[in-house]
């Protein structure tokens, strides 16, 4: 078997840079840094109406325990009609992530 050494050389337009997936990832994090949602924001982020994020993620015991911010969570609960539902961008973002099948499996649970 031959083996056979050669140099590649690619070359990067000026416009842009190259980085690791792992400083990759802290930029798209941090982006979220600081960062306040509204429902609105969530419901485009989870592709889902207000209605069916309340029922299903908001409202469950089990999830709000961590959520509500009485509770050290990250979610403000409105507490009366006209107040606006907040959420800690961040932290909300890696719940979603950490909780895709507790999420979505209640569901397919629920409708059986």
């Amino acid at each position: 078997m031959q083996k056979i050494k050669a140099e590649v050389v690619i070359t990067i337009p000026e416009d842009m840079v190259l980085i690791t997936r792992v400083e990759y990832e802290k930029l798209k994090q941090s982006e979220l840094s600081g960062m306040y949602w509204n429902m609105k924001d969530l419901e485009k982020r989870i592709n889902k109406k207000s209605e069916w994020i309340k029922e299903n993620i908001l409202y469950p015991k089990r999830f709000r325990r961590t959520l509500d911010i009485d509770n050290g969570g990250f979610v403000y609960y409105p507490e009366t009609k006209g107040q606006h539902w907040s959420f800690q961008a961040t932290k909300m973002s890696v719940f979603l992530d950490n909780n895709f099948g507790k999420i979505f499996g209640s569901v397919s649970n629920t409708a059986k």
